[in-house]
């Protein structure tokens, strides 16, 4: 399995930017949080600051729009280069065709679940998504505790992507350390979500080398059953 960290900028230096990024090069995407003050309550970036970040960065963005009106608002951000796009399923109208919007821009498109979310009534439509984000604290702020209660749901999705074959990325975000991080990865989880714990440490290539690590230690189980192909 392959494991990707990415790093949340929320919790670096907004003073030094281009600099915080340098300092997690060795990650594999850049998580970037917008926040509209609507959606959640707080505000962060928009376009503006993301276009400038696509422009610096030394590693691809992971953008993920807490935002509501993502059906207008986020193929701006595929087509200012971002990698990877993930807006919520509470905040979308026509989730599939934005999706399709956004890969057709040449995105990656995920879909974002609140903890309270349930993911049943978005497995069907898997195929249509590259990524899928479970949320494991509240949207809208950094450094809160990891929620387990949200585990189950992430191993159903797992066990889902598996059972049809897909390629999809299965990511965490809120709270993860290196002790959270191998419960998620036994849950089904292959991309981490990582921001004051990479951040706070005086080196964060040494925080993401042990997130790696702390991975490795922990792979996910899949149920019986052939999962093979892949789209």
């Amino acid at each position: 399995m392959t494991t990707r960290i990415n790093p949340s900028i929320l919790a670096a230096d907004f003073a030094n930017l281009e600099r915080e990024l340098g300092r997690i090069a060795t990650a594999d995407l850049v998580h970037v949080d917008v926040m509209d003050n609507h959606f959640v309550p707080n505000l962060t970036f928009g376009l503006q600051m993301v276009t400038r970040l696509q422009e610096v960065s030394p590693i691809p963005l992971d953008v993920h729009l807490m935002i509501d009106d993502p059906d207008r608002w986020a193929p701006a951000y595929a087509e200012a280069g971002a990698f990877s796009v993930t807006f919520h399923a509470e905040a979308a109208g026509e989730p599939v065709a934005l999706a399709r919007k956004l890969r057709s821009i040449g995105a990656r498109a995920g879909i974002a679940l609140k903890p309270g979310t349930d993911a049943a009534p978005y497995l069907d439509l898997l195929p249509e998504f590259d990524q899928v984000l479970v949320m494991t604290v509240e949207p809208g702020f950094g450094g809160q505790s990891f929620i387990h209660e949200t585990m189950p749901k992430l191993t159903r999705v797992a066990d889902a992507v598996h059972a049809a074959g897909l390629d999809i990325w299965l990511q965490v975000d809120g709270g993860i350390t290196e002790e959270t991080i191998g419960i998620a990865a036994e849950a089904g989880a292959d991309t981490f979500v990582a921001g004051s714990h990479v951040f706070n440490g005086d080196v964060p290539a040494e925080r993401i080398e042990a997130l790696r690590a702390a991975v490795a230690a922990h792979p996910h189980e899949h149920p019986r059953g052939d999962g093979a192909a892949h789209r």
